[in-house]
Order: C-alpha cells, then structure tokens, then sequence
C-alpha cells in the first residue's frame, strides 16, 4: 500500500516549494501537485507543515564504555528520541580503548543495533592504536561498509592516538578514500593542565574547561589539518566549539586542505557558566571540548550561516547524576557528556531559523543533506527526490513547548535523569516523522516499531569535498 502527503511545504538546502509526495516500497515515488490517489493509499494531509528530508545526527554516543561507567541510553531508547526530535539516522562513534581488539569492538557496537534501532544507523570506526595487525582489520571494516574513521588527540593513554599512529591512520584512509573525524586537542597539555589544577585543590566542575582552554583545541585543529596536508588525506574535525579553533580551520581550508568542520548543538546555546554553578549542576555540563565564554557563538552561528561550519551533531553522550557525581571529588572523573539527539531540531529551528539569522536552506543543509554527502549516504538519505529513501520529516512550525528533561515528559525520551536544555522554549516540532516510508512518530508520540532500523553500509568516496560542494 501507498502512502501520499499532500498540501505540504517541501523544504530542502536548496529550494522550498509546495508538492505532494507520493511513496510506495519505502522510497519517493514520485512529487507533484495534485498527485492520483491509487485506491488504499494512505494520506497524511500536510497543510501548514513543512516537509524535511529526515535529519541525520553525524555524531552520537550509545554504546560506550567511559570513565570506569557507561552511557545510559540503549538504541532502543536512544533512536525513539532521535526519531520524535525528527531525526531519521545516526551515526555512533565506535570506541574500542587502545587495549581492545578493534574487530571485536566493531562486532560488539554492531550487536548493540542490531534489531533494536527504530531508525536506520552508521558507525564511524575509531582507530586508538595502529600496530602490526590494524590495517587488516580496518579494510575488513571498510568492507563491510563502514567508510570514516575516527581519532581522538586527547584522553592520553585511553582513546587517544599518538602522531605516528595518526600519520599511519590518515595515510592508509587517504588510500581507501576514507575520511577521518578527529576530535582535535592536545593530549599532553590537556594532562599538565589537569594535573597541576588538581594539585592546587582546583577540583570542582568549574575547572574542567580552564584544563581544556581554547588555545589546546586550536592547537589539536591545527595539527590535524597539517597531517591532512601531509598526507593528502580528507578530515573531519568534530563538535569544534570556539573561535580560535574556527580560525585555524578556516585557514586550512582556505589553503586547500580537504576538510570539513563540525559543530554540536551544546556549543551553540549553551557557555561556560553552566558549568561554573558548581557541585552536581555544574558537572551536568562537563562535556569535551567544554562549554566556552558566550563569546564564540556568534563565531559559530556565522560559520554555520556562511557553511565554514559544514553540519550540526550532538556528541550525544548521557549519563544520569549519580554517574556525573563519580567526579564529586575531581572534575577529571566526571564522565563527559551532554544528551541531545532529542533536542537538535527544534533547538536549531528555534534559534537559528526562527529566532537567528540562520537560513532555513543552510538548517536542512547542516543537519541533514551536507551530512549524507560527506558520509557517503548521498541521495538514499538527506534528499527530497524520487528515488531517494522516504526518510521525511512533517513539521509543524506553529507548535510551541518547554523542554523538560524529567522522565516520560513530552520532551524527553533519552535514557536519562536530566536535560542539558531544561526550560529552554521551542518553537516548532515534527508532527510526523517517517522512516523509509512507515510513520515511526506521530504528533511527539512513537507510534513505530522498534527494529525497522536498518545498518547503513557506505562505500569507500574519495572525492568527499566534491561531493559536498555538488561537482
């Protein structure tokens, strides 16, 4: 059976227009005006709402072992808020430590999915060592579809790689044309200055982002764009959250360096002082990078607007308070890590779109559309277009609300005690929210199955920067 959404208002990053669409075996069949009704088709009337393609969250944290805990949600939990914030698609840092075999580690996250996600799924494998048996097992990755990588130049000794083993990474992913997120400090510095913060009984959640300044992060950006450089590699810098880091990428892709900027939804609405009220409140918005001076957000809202800034994520990572209180005693032991898979969308279209100077093209392009090119998802996903996945989003822009992070609160479906945006306003919602054709949400309320998500298997893209820019 058909399904048929009339009187809508499609909006992608580049046109917005009115049109039915119609969808049959899980994909756009066709869009027009005035569309024939084939007999059992299902219609969903559209009037007032804007039509998206399904936002796709290229950085998110499910599975994950931290800090001596683990991250609460489950992708049972964890793609229902996805899907009722209007979110069709995720993308998991898979995060082995230097000590574990990385195959296994990719067996394992892939089990933690596997007939449990609402929503269709990616990982991003990261790289935490590179010894004699890593290049075998990360084409064995990439042959199974999984096409980006991922580094960490910080959490010394933990997930962080050294600059020999990011040289082997990026030299081996330019050759499978693979592209390498990286999140981007400096290991060394992050440790002196933690350690010396701790040593001066400077142990509240306060000094978590003076151990982590902006000057460390712009020195990780700078770094990684030099061995992209190097080694003609494409990178990927994630969840950048300041100025000076801005700048030093900015440059790099001035100059010709193949790369791409993230920024996540805390970075743009959320500083430093949250974090500064101390105590348990304050360790709720411990997250690395940390929140920084309200300063840089309209840095940030700039890149965004002018696409420096290429996508938006979350670096979704819940943990509920008691877990947060594991650092009572030194803010180096607060699991890091902010939830908001549920609260992109609508935090983004309220205060960019709505209320900001953000074109609502360059939303969908930043949440959904540059997302799918860049990670080889481009046209199945991030697309209105025949032939493309019927991942959609129907948007109701005169709904208004409150965030609430308590549990089984209309806004709050995340596998946690607490929202980083509690009392925050919204304007806007999906109303309807499909996946490969199947309402999964209705009106905030899943109405799905769990399970319909599928793996996303990529193939290896080597012009990614083409891509994105349309060539």
């Amino acid at each position: 059976m058909g399904l048929l959404i009339r009187n809508g208002e499609i909006v992608t990053g580049e046109d917005r227009y009115f049109a039915d669409i119609y969808i049959e075996n899980e994909t756009i069949t066709s869009i027009g005006k005035e569309l024939p009704v084939p007999d059992g088709t299902e219609v969903i009337d559209a009037t007032g709402k804007l039509i998206f393609p399904g936002f796709i969250d290229p950085h998110v944290h499910i599975h994950l072992p931290f800090m001596g805990t683990f991250a609460k949600d489950t992708y049972a939990t964890a793609s229902v808020a996805a899907l009722i914030g209007g979110t069709t698609g995720l993308i998991e840092m898979c995060c082995p430590s230097r000590n574990e075999d990385a195959l296994q580690a990719y067996a394992l996250w892939k089990s933690k999915a596997e007939g449990l996600s609402a929503c269709d799924y990616a990982f991003h494998m990261a790289v935490t060592h590179f010894d004699e048996t890593t290049e075998a097992q990360l084409r064995e990755i990439v042959a199974d579809g999984t096409t980006s990588f991922k580094i960490f130049l910080s959490y010394k000794g933990f997930f962080g790689v050294e600059d020999g083993e990011m040289y082997q990474t990026l030299k081996l992913a330019r050759e499978l044309g693979v592209i390498v997120t990286a999140h981007c400090e400096n290991a060394e510095l992050v440790s002196r200055l933690q350690q010396e913060l701790i040593e001066q009984g400077k142990t509240g959640p306060e000094w978590h982002e003076p151990s982590r300044p902006e000057t460390v992060e712009a020195e990780g950006t700078g770094r990684f764009a030099t061995f992209l450089e190097t080694t003609g590699a494409t990178g990927y810098v994630v969840h950048l959250s300041c100025e000076p880091a801005l700048k030093v990428a900015m440059a790099a892709k001035a100059r010709g360096v193949r790369l791409a900027v993230e920024s996540v939804l805390p970075h743009f609405v959320l500083d430093r002082t949250y974090a500064e009220r101390g105590g348990l409140e304050g360790a709720k918005f411990v997250m690395s990078p940390p929140l920084r001076d309200k300063r840089n957000h309209a840095a940030l809202w700039e890149g965004l607007e002018t696409g420096v800034i290429d996508t938006v994520g979350t670096d979704h990572c819940p943990f509920d308070l008691e877990q947060k209180a594991m650092g009572k005693d030194a803010f180096t032991l607060i699991p890091n890590g902010i939830p908001g898979v549920e609260d992109r969308v609508n935090v983004m279209y309220t205060y960019g779109v709505k209320r900001g100077g953000l074109s609502i093209h360059r939303f969908v392009d930043a949440l959904s559309t540059r997302v799918a090119k860049l990670f080889g998802l481009y046209p199945r996903k991030g697309a209105v277009a025949v032939g493309s996945d019927a991942d959609l989003v129907i948007y109701d822009p005169g709904w208004r609300g409150v965030i609430s992070g308590a549990k089984g609160s209309e806004t709050h479906h995340v596998n946690n005690d607490y929202s980083g945006f509690e009392g925050v306003e919204i304007e806007g919602r999906p109303s309807a929210v499909l996946v490969r054709g199947q309402v999964q949400v209705r009106d905030g309320v899943f109405v799905g199955e769990i399970g319909r998500g599928k793996m996303l298997r990529r193939k290896p893209m080597v012009e990614y920067m083409g891509n994105v820019n349309g060539d």
